[in-house]
Formats: structure tokens, sequence, C-alpha cells
């Protein structure tokens, strides 16, 4: 595993570098394969990512996002139109702004009535995207491309908790968190550890003090802190970690993790 550790004054210097990784990443498996697999994350950290890579649409790399398939590494359960939902996140701030094909976006249905049923036809789409490229697979485990990560104060990433027996799973690639968890409240559907350590390149996009201490453990002793933060268990081929260390107070919406 590659790391790289990179600190911003700002959030919006954070995000400018998230935004650059992004598309050259994206022009790159392009001009490969035809087509760039970008997952998603949520929470109030990445909002002013998302707005930039909708205001400058990858105009300085030639990025046509026609070609661009996104999807979510978790989700809350809940309607997609509610304000806490990733899904809502990017669509609102990123989706809706740019021209792709509306097929390209793959929604975790969390709406559905049971979590175990959401995680399970969210599977079932992944596995009906990567079924025609089996060169995409590692493992047995999908091979996305970019999945874009946050972390909690706690060191969650994803949906994936300390102590969670979710961070054990070895063979689903999407796994139900049936417990009502984190802010709001309320089961989710989670990426699996197995999936998120398979991408090409995972990036973290992070800000403030408490998550800085989390970041400075997880540099000086990796082994340590994966025995304590599910953010330290993803271990890709390549992984960078962007850490603001002040968050700028770019929208109103109160924060989620």
């Amino acid at each position: 595993m590659k790391s790289g550790f990179s600190f911003f004054p700002d959030l919006a210097a954070a995000s400018s570098a998230a935004v650059d990784l992004i598309e050259a990443a994206a022009v790159a498996a392009i001009a490969d394969k035809g087509f760039f697999t970008l997952v998603l994350t949520g929470g109030t950290t990445p909002r002013l990512l998302y707005q930039n890579l909708a205001d400058h649409p990858g105009r300085d790399h030639n990025l046509n996002w026609q070609d661009v398939h996104f999807f979510w590494g978790d989700e809350r359960c809940m309607a997609p139109d509610q304000s806490a939902s990733n899904y809502a996140l990017a669509r609102e701030l990123l989706l809706d702004k740019i021209t792709f094909p509306g097929e390209h976006a793959h929604r975790i249905p969390a709406d559905v009535a049971r979590p175990e049923m959401a995680a399970q036809a969210y599977e079932d789409e992944l596995r009906r995207f990567f079924s025609p490229h089996p060169d995409l697979l590692s493992d047995s485990f999908p091979c996305f491309d970019l999945i874009l990560l946050g972390m909690g104060t706690d060191g969650h990433t994803a949906s994936l908790f300390p102590g969670s027996p979710v961070l054990k799973e070895k063979t689903l690639w999407v796994a139900a968190v049936p417990e009502p968890t984190g802010r709001p409240a309320v089961p989710r559907i989670t990426l699996t550890l197995p999936v998120l350590n398979q991408a090409r390149l995972v990036i973290f996009l992070t800000a403030g003090a408490q998550k800085k201490t989390i970041i400075e453990k997880i540099a000086a002793d990796h082994d340590s802190a994966a025995g304590r933060y599910p953010a330290a268990m993803v271990q890709p081929p390549q992984l960078d970690w962007l850490h603001a260390e002040s968050e700028i107070p770019v929208f109103s919406q109160s924060k989620n993790d």
C-alpha cells in the first residue's frame, strides 16, 4: 500500500486538491477502458468538493462526465430526497449541475423495507455492472477506480463503525448496518472493507483538529491504529489523506456523520 498525507490550511484548499486528483484519475481511466467509476461519500466535509466539481466540470483535464459512473460508499436508510441522504447531497451539489446519462447514477436503494434487502439489492446492482468486466474484479471483489471517503471523530468511515461486526465481513460486497447508528441514528447500508481495499485509489477528505489527531496516529503506527479505528483498516494500493486544518463555514446545514 502506498499512502500519502497532505495537510492544508482550510477545506477550500483540500477540496481543490481533491478535485485535481479526481479529474486526473478520471481522464486516465477513461483513456484506458472508456469509463470511470467514482464512489461518492456523504456528510458535510465533501460539500465544497462537490460544488467545485460542478463549477468547473473537468475543464482542466478534458474530462467528459458522460463517461463517469457514480456509486455510493454508504447510505442512511431513508428516502432519497431527505436532507440527510448521501444521495440527496450529491444530487443537489453535483449531479444536477453536470450533464451525464441518468442511468450512470447507481443509487443505494436504502428506502426499501429492510436494510438487509437494500444491501442485497445494491450488491446485485454492482454485480450486474461489473459482470461484463471480469478484468475489473480482484479476489472476487470489484475494483473501483476511485473511492471518496470521510472519517468521523470516532474513526469510522463509510458506515463502518468501531466494534461493528461488519468490519469482519469477508464475502459480501455490501452489508446492512441494521442497528440505528450515527447522526441521525438510523440503520445504514455500506460497502465492506474488502471492496474499499480493492479500489485503485482511495481519497480521504477530512477536516478539524479531532480528526487530525486520529490521522497522526495512523501515520505514526498504522497497525496499532487499525485495531482501534475502522478508517485505518482501509488499505488499498493507493491511499491519499487530504486534511484541512480548519473547516470553513461554507454551508449552514447541521452536520451529519
